[in-house]
């Protein structure tokens, strides 16, 4: 899905900067919701403000609700036709191949410096292990231990920044 809203808003209709799809991105991601909606939202938001951020969302949720609401009224009889249950397998693996192109073409585009490497190989590892075996552990709890550390490193580089300064 990133890479989809990506392609739409920076490449194609170029409403966001690269860096800006960054940003929304992570912030996104740590924001209760569908990620799709918050980048709706955000980009609405920069093109028409209130009004285009709420038909941003609108426009981003209902066709969506609607069908789901259409398919809930019917699902027993849905998950018993064979294709259908296929396609309910088939869509995992795309939602799975769609996650892992859009951590490649952001880590292509990344500023290749030792602690931003660090920390994605060791989320990578953290979140194979986690998943490998099967611990409760949420991926918030990951997303905020990143994020601590991130703001103790930029604090202490700062102050460390600041004392060479001063000498």
């Amino acid at each position: 899905m990133i890479a989809l809203i990506e392609k739409t808003c920076v490449e194609d209709k170029k409403w966001i900067s690269h860096d800006e799809m960054m940003d929304v991105t992570v912030i996104a991601e740590s924001t209760p919701g569908p990620i799709a909606i918050n980048c709706a939202t955000y980009v609405g938001y920069k093109q028409g403000r209130m009004i285009g951020s709420v038909a941003a969302t609108l426009g981003m949720v209902l066709p969506s609700f609607i069908l789901i609401y259409v398919v809930a009224q019917f699902l027993d009889g849905f998950l018993e036709i064979t294709w259908i249950a296929n396609a309910f397998k088939g869509i995992k693996i795309a939602v799975g191949i769609l996650i892992i192109d859009a951590a490649l073409k952001m880590l292509k585009k990344m500023k290749k410096k030792p602690f931003q490497i660090c920390m994605v190989v060791c989320s990578a590892v953290l979140m194979l292990l986690i998943s490998f075996f099967s611990l409760d552990i949420s991926s918030m709890v990951l997303m905020l231990v990143a994020a601590l550390i991130g703001i103790a490193v930029m604090m202490i580089f700062k102050t460390d920044r600041q004392e060479r300064g001063t000498r």
